[in-house]
């Protein structure tokens, strides 16, 4: 601040809010530093209180709301400021996918060097009904009034909210989540904690939008899970669309759900769930799109940049269960793909096999399959890849840039990520054009296909 004097926790100030925080905050600028709000939205003006005061930025919260945003909604959700699972059901939807694409916008002008005006930014693509869109919960346990409970962990805190009906999720999962817990209290047993190592950490509910199947998943800290069948049967009995209850082991203390070993204890070991024309296998750790809706505006955006001829080779890097490759690569002449988990290559595999899609799916990453593929005399025309938040390895894109297929498409979760890998990717490859797409309503998250052109 000027004059020497350091702003302190506590400290009132007037703010008016610039923009949305990639974490769905309000970013306002007192004194040229960088403010940031949870809860407050662009045009707000309010009195702000210093939280957390840092040598180039502020936390604040809200004091007094001077004047508020005409996008300011009250939220539907009871438990929405304790969850933290959404931070935008204050704001119009309508309003949210503006954000978003400004989201994208602030990375580019923070991490790039392009001239944002001449960049073909479309408008971001929206849900009819943004609600009841997602297909799987995560949910982690805990001990609450002697029972068990399972929600999520408050923002910033090991205070566990327990969520009885979330309505982002689907219904069916809800019900589902509630009845495990239900049945496991009246079995007895037992919940994971930093004494306890063998109980139940997280139930995982996996839910089939178009066919109705129900996966549940539990999660403990040991290979031990007692009254497993009990439990199975109980579950399978009481809700008919449960189809497949696994056993998986995650004995590390890590931000990973699962870890390496499943069991199924009842059912099949897989649920089937369909995407426009396409059936898929979903083993309990097989990544799959978390809102089927906008899955398929997603993947025909991600079709529309590729542009696949018959002629064409593709290949599909973090392929997962090969949702992307087959939607893409149907007709194309080859389909090559790879991830780095075992289970979803054997999904892969057997899902082009049901198509009759020419596809090779191997284990691994992609910076050491190409050049492989390459020795052999098979480069790719077309690359598609939809990595983590953490965005493209390193050697992946030295990889894409010695190989240099004639079209590229990015599918991103994070446009810090994205902004700097498209520095990285600029010598090669020139935007065709930057699609957002909303598969995540009432969140901060906007996913982007980016279709590149070789130069």
């Amino acid at each position: 601040m000027k004059n020497g004097i350091e702003m302190k926790p506590g400290q009132t100030f007037p703010l008016t809010i610039k923009r949305i925080g990639i974490n769905g905050e309000g970013v306002g600028y007192f004194k040229r530093k960088a403010v940031f709000v949870p809860g407050a939205l662009p045009g707000e003006e309010i009195t702000a209180e210093a939280v957390k005061v840092m040598p180039k930025f502020t936390e604040a919260a809200i004091k007094k709301l001077r004047k508020p945003s005409p996008s300011r909604v009250t939220p539907p959700c009871p438990i929405y400021e304790q969850c933290g699972g959404c931070q935008l059901q204050h704001l119009d939807y309508s309003a949210q996918l503006t954000e978003k694409k400004g989201l994208i916008i602030q990375a580019l002008e923070r991490y790039t060097s392009f001239n944002i005006d001449k960049l073909p930014i479309h408008d971001t693509i929206g849900m009819d009904d943004p609600w009841r869109y997602r297909n799987k919960a995560q949910f982690q346990t805990g001990i609450q009034k002697g029972k068990m409970a399972a929600g999520l962990y408050s923002p910033n805190s090991n205070e566990l909210v327990n969520i009885e009906e979330c309505i982002v999720q689907h219904r069916v999962i809800d019900e589902t989540i509630r009845l495990s817990k239900k049945i496991m209290n009246k079995l007895s047993i037992p919940v994971f904690s930093s004494k306890n190592k063998q109980g139940v950490k997280t139930i995982v509910v996996r839910y089939g939008f178009e066919t109705g199947d129900v996966q549940a998943v539990i999660v403990t800290g040991d290979k031990t899970f007692p009254k497993a069948s009990q439990f199975a049967e109980q579950l399978m009995a009481q809700k008919p669309r449960v189809k497949s209850v696994v056993h998986n082991v995650n004995p590390g203390n890590t931000h990973l759900v699962m870890g390496d070993v499943s069991k199924t204890i009842a059912g099949s070991d897989t649920i089937s769930e369909k995407l426009g024309e396409f059936e898929y296998e979903l083993s309990a750790r097989a990544f799959f799109q978390l809102n089927p809706v906008q899955t398929k505006k997603l993947y025909d955006e991600v079709k529309k940049a590729a542009n696949v001829k018959p002629t064409d080779k593709v290949a599909d890097t973090y392929c997962g269960s090969g949702t992307i490759g087959l939607w893409i690569g149907k007709n194309a002449a080859e389909v090559r793909g790879m991830d780095t988990i075992a289970a979803s290559i054997k999904d892969a595999r057997a899902n082009a096999e049901k198509y009759g899609v020419n596809a090779t799916y191997e284990v691994g990453p992609a910076e050491k399959w190409l050049p492989i593929w390459k020795e052999k005399g098979w480069v790719p025309d077309v690359l598609v890849t939809d990595p983590p938040r953490t965005g493209l390895d390193r050697k992946l894109i030295q990889t894409i840039k010695q190989i240099k297929p004639a079209t590229f498409v990015y599918v991103s979760c994070n446009p810090s990520t994205l902004a700097k890998d498209l520095t990285d990717l600029a010598s090669v490859y020139k935007i065709d054009s930057i699609q957002p797409v909303d598969m995540f309503p009432q969140t901060a998250q906007v996913e982007c296909v980016v279709a590149l052109k070789r130069k």
